[in-house]
């Protein structure tokens, strides 16, 4: 009887939590969007990216989150499909904005055009939803005689793949191949972007210079940090035992923290966020 009050009581407590990490994540991103578009003088390539990150992340975390709290209180427990491939594009997006804009500072307007912000931010959105359609396409040709169990909190399509009857690990490899070669090209990209972005500033700023354009590039880096430093110690711990459990520490964090941590890496030290929230305020 103790034992299934302390029970009781944990996932009272985890619901509670989870629910705040949800609203604050939500007020974070749906802010940030909301400040974006309302402020003329953010309207710049950067914060139209950041824009499209923060409603990413917005979307993210509606499609775990919400489900994951109504299984602490329903033993149904159904669970949802999630997709992370468009945070990787536009982080990419961001990254070449950077590079363009301390390398190139005179070409940027041009360079930087309305109309290539919005393809690379189109690109971006209609990958991230159509990658997800492949694993849709592939769950369909699955069945499954056993148990329809995973200990997942969301519908991770390996997982899946484990409780299959088909046993497919041919399809399973090349999921797994097609991730990582999404994943590791953008990595890529964005190292490519900022060794330029680093060998440009040593070379031509100012300490001045140098102080302005760390400053302008340290929250994006951060925030790459967090996504791809979880994905690398996630795809390099061995798939049994004790790292299946942090597997899904590694998945909450990447699907759930991190969308509730990039409006405040964003925000809370960029002077011309908070300089655009006092005038929106005083309005």
């Amino acid at each position: 009887m103790k034992r299934n009050k302390t029970l009781v009581t944990e996932f009272v407590l985890l619901f509670i939590v989870f629910l705040v990490i949800y609203l604050t994540t939500m007020l974070g991103n749906l802010g940030l969007m909301a400040l974006i578009w309302k402020d003329a003088h953010l309207h710049t390539p950067m914060y139209f990216f950041l824009g499209g990150l923060a409603f990413a992340d917005a979307c993210t975390s509606t499609s775990v989150t919400p489900r994951m709290l109504v299984n602490f209180l329903d033993k149904t427990a159904m669970i949802s499909l999630a997709d992370v491939t468009t945070e990787c594009f536009l982080l990419v997006a961001m990254a070449y904005d950077r590079y363009v804009s301390i390398c190139n500072p005179l070409l940027y307007p041009v360079v930087m055009s309305n109309r290539l912000c919005t393809h690379l931010k189109s690109i971006s959105y209609a990958i991230g939803f159509l990658h997800p359609l492949i694993h849709v396409s592939l769950l369909l040709r699955l069945t499954f005689c056993g148990s329809k169990i995973i200990h997942y909190f969301y519908c991770e399509i390996l997982q899946l793949f484990k409780i299959s009857c088909n046993d497919p690990p041919i399809k399973a490899l090349m999921i797994t191949i097609f991730a990582a070669f999404i994943q590791i090209s953008t990595l890529m990209t964005m190292i490519i972007s900022y060794t330029c972005v680093l060998f440009d500033v040593l070379k031509k700023k100012s300490e001045k210079g140098r102080s302005k354009a760390f400053s302008m590039c340290s929250a994006h880096l951060l925030s790459v940090s967090l996504y791809y430093g979880t994905l690398i110690f996630r795809y390099v711990c061995p798939a049994s035992g004790l790292a299946e459990d942090q597997d899904k520490m590694y998945s909450l964090f990447y699907t759930i923290i991190i969308p509730l941590l990039n409006p405040f890496i964003y925000s809370l030290r960029n002077k011309e966020v908070i300089v655009a929230l006092r005038r929106i305020s005083k309005k």
